[in-house]
């Protein structure tokens, strides 16, 4: 029994009109139907009436003049009509049967053998088929548009994390098509080889939780990640793996910006203690060293005298070299050549370039980057840069790089060394003031750097492996 609440609108197509009032008898003696059935025998115009969804069922004959019921078949689906269509012949014909249900049709039927039942159960299995297709592609549609739109990169992979479909936010993350991606692995992005392998073992337990990775990028710049994965089996028991990567970048360097605000805060009013409480008895020691040198002292006397003095000169001259490391430096900002102000900071080092036979590597964009700089100032921080990566370097085989590059409103300078690379425990305090890994250095060069790169509303990044190399990227917002 067939039982609708709303009327069931359906369509014959059918070129006899006899053959329309046959089909239309046998819809009607269905037992609890309530159907509209109208009968249309032109092929544009049935075409018409399904591309505009005026129907809820189609039945269409196989010969419709000059063309087949096919032909309307293979047309309408190729213009994304979903409505069910069911194909009718005078005969039946395997060939035409399998056609049919590959082309598109929900059902076949042979007018010869229909039946009120045959019919009855023909509309309501499609009807039934058709409602549960509706929500199948409504879902998929749901998902696939919170895939799609997701500002987290979502992508899915086989079991050993070979990119299967990736979403936008994937492609953009990563720097690579989705194309490029499905020839690649999730491990070959992976910085750490060590880090890959605890992956792998996590990811036999089917299950990955918001572990932090670092992943590199098409450009090579290092991005920080959350993942999370979830290993899903199919009924078919085949399985894949759904990824979520969460871009923690930013949120990693603005927490390394301001952990080193506030070290340097700390630093400045210890500096400043220290330069009061010293300067106060090394103010009373010139003063007494005035009044002694008064009286007549004998040569022995003298050459004591001048080593106080000298000394006492220069423990004034580093409270006052710490002093200026700890307060914001002064800035005379004017628009500059970016490539001329390291073009200048290369040419002060290259004497100690040439003399460690360092490889020198430099690329620039085509276009000049002009950006708000103190020229002196600025060359000063990138020749202390420049420097440290030079002395990190072994003669002869030293290769440096001096790479620039413009992305937007963002310009990033990246000076890269292959020298000793920098521990993860010296990396954390790299800018403190006096803090050195050189045996007669102060390490007030790279503090001084740092003051002078954020007085430009610039950030500096450290990216260092031991034994590879170290590479200081500085990034300045035009």
């Amino acid at each position: 029994m067939f039982i609708s609440a709303d009327p069931l609108r359906i369509l014959v197509v059918d070129d006899d009109e006899d053959d329309f009032f046959l089909t239309n008898s046998i819809i009607k003696d269905i037992n609890g139907g309530n159907f509209i059935v109208d009968w249309c025998f032109r092929y544009q115009e049935a075409l018409d009436h399904i591309c505009h969804k005026r129907y809820d069922i189609y039945f269409i004959d196989y010969f419709l003049g000059a063309k087949t019921g096919l032909d309307l078949l293979r047309e309408a689906v190729e213009r994304d009509c979903e409505a069910p269509m069911i194909l009718l012949t005078g005969k039946g014909n395997q060939a035409v049967d399998i056609e049919a249900m590959r082309v598109g049709a929900a059902d076949y039927l042979v007018k010869s053998e229909l039946t009120t039942e045959k019919m009855e159960r023909c509309i309501r299995y499609t009807m039934e088929k058709a409602r549960s297709l509706k929500a199948l592609r409504d879902n998929e549609l749901k998902y696939r548009s919170i895939f799609e739109r997701s500002k987290d990169a979502i992508f899915l992979a086989d079991t050993n994390l070979q990119f299967i479909s990736v979403n936008a936010a994937t492609a953009s993350l990563l720097g690579y098509t989705s194309e490029q991606l499905s020839d690649m692995s999730f491990y070959d992005l992976m910085i750490e080889s060590q880090e890959a392998d605890n992956l792998r073992l996590l990811m036999q337990t089917g299950e990955v939780d918001d572990v932090e990775i670092d992943l590199l990028n098409k450009d090579r710049e290092e991005r920080n990640c959350i993942f999370s994965a979830t290993l899903i089996e199919r009924p078919d028991g085949s399985r894949y793996v759904q990824g979520i990567l969460h871009d923690i970048t930013g949120l990693r360097k603005a927490e390394k910006t301001v952990l080193m605000a506030e070290k340097l805060a700390a630093t400045g009013r210890l500096a400043r203690t220290l330069a009061h409480e010293i300067r106060n008895p090394l103010t009373n020691i010139h003063l007494s060293l005035d009044h002694l040198r008064a009286n007549e002292v004998n040569e022995a006397q003298d050459s004591y005298f001048g080593i106080i003095q000298r000394n006492a000169k220069r423990i004034g001259a580093i409270i006052s070299e710490l002093l200026d490391t700890a307060r914001p430096t002064e800035m005379i900002l004017q628009p500059t050549s970016l490539q001329d102000i390291l073009d200048e900071s290369i040419t002060s080092a290259m004497d100690r370039i040439v003399l460690k036979n360092i490889k020198l590597q430099i690329r620039y964009p085509d276009d000049i980057l002009q950006i708000p700089a103190d020229k002196e100032k600025l060359k000063i921080a990138f020749l202390n840069i420049i420097i440290n990566a030079v002395e990190a370097m072994e003669e002869e085989t030293g290769k440096l790089e001096v790479a620039m590059t413009k992305y937007g409103s963002v310009c990033e300078v990246r000076i890269t060394d292959n020298g000793s690379g920098i521990s993860e425990d010296n990396l954390q305090r790299l800018f403190e003031p006096y803090f050195t890994s050189k045996r007669n250095g102060l390490g007030l060069g790279l503090a001084a750097t740092l003051n002078i790169i954020q007085a430009h509303n610039a950030e500096v990044d450290v990216q260092s492996v031991i034994g590879s190399g170290t590479t200081f990227v500085v990034t300045f917002r035009m």
